[in-house]
């Protein structure tokens, strides 16, 4: 579970960062949104050095499973388009990958 919560806030930062960069370049919003997207991604970066597993690319690996759920848990409710059978099926399948991937047995 600790794992599972150090990847959703790191999600939230990464997340909330990369959407500062969106929102300035591709939204016409203020060049201001940049500084705190900035420290939100620094933020990403060092929580997910955090992560228990030993290497950090398994890290990464598993963690890319849960950006993925949690970017479409954005999309609902920051941008208020609602995931459909397949957003959601997809992020299953990739939680699932995630999983085996951080707490597979390994000898």
């Amino acid at each position: 579970m600790q794992s599972l919560t150090l990847y959703l806030l790191a999600a939230l930062f990464e997340i909330s960062g990369c959407f500062a960069v969106w929102a300035w370049w591709r939204a016409g919003a203020s060049m201001l949104w940049l500084a705190p997207g900035a420290a939100a991604l620094a933020g990403f970066a060092l929580l997910l050095a955090f992560s228990p597993a030993a290497f950090a690319g398994r890290a990464f690996a598993a963690y890319g499973g849960v950006y993925i759920a949690a970017s479409l848990g954005w999309l609902w409710v920051v941008e208020g388009q609602r995931p459909d059978r397949f957003d959601a099926g997809g992020a299953l399948v990739c939680l699932i990958g995630a999983a085996l991937i951080l707490w597979g047995p390994r000898g």
